[in-house]
């Protein structure tokens, strides 16, 4: 083994199962958020030799994680999305009961998938207006945009929910 591929395999290692994480809240499904991380891991692969700068490879293989989803969207493989049956791997920041989490989960799979994973790379991979923009390859204003109807969205699916536990 070479000493990029055993750099890439450290690599992969290290960032798949985030990467998973993050496909997850982008398509709501395992299954097919296993495809996604494999998907794009071949495409960084395929790349890696090219790839100098190292000190981004995080963002780098986000934006190859969304644009992927994206594509795979408009493209109808994934036509529709199911629930899943269990929950993430990882624990979600403390406040919130478990309920709530799940509740959030399937509520963010009703959101339309741009608008997803603009909510999904801003407000759980954290990333700023500008580094949004710059996974999803389009303006500052969009992600804006996508973002408040994504929330809106959200808002309104979880309001209904709330309001169907409450009674």
């Amino acid at each position: 083994m070479s000493d990029r591929d055993a750099e890439f395999a450290e690599y992969f290692a290290g960032r798949s199962s985030a990467m998973r994480g993050t496909a997850y809240l982008l398509c709501g499904d395992w299954h097919r958020a296993e495809d996604l991380v494999q998907a794009t891991f071949t495409k960084l692969y395929l790349a890696w030799r090219r790839i100098s700068r190292h000190e981004v490879l995080d963002a780098y293989t986000r934006q190859i994680l969304v644009r992927t989803f994206v594509s795979d969207t408009r493209r109808g493989w994934f036509r529709k999305e199911r629930q899943a049956d269990f929950t993430p791997d990882s624990e979600a920041p403390g406040g919130g009961s478990a309920e709530d989490r799940l509740l959030l989960i399937e509520a963010l799979t009703h959101v339309a998938p741009r608008q997803r994973a603009v909510l999904v790379l801003r407000y759980w991979e954290d990333l700023s207006v500008e580094e949004t923009a710059r996974a999803l390859n389009c303006t500052t204003g969009t992600v804006k945009s996508q973002a408040a109807r994504g929330l809106q969205t959200l808002r309104g699916r979880l309001a209904d929910e709330y309001q169907e536990r409450v009674r």
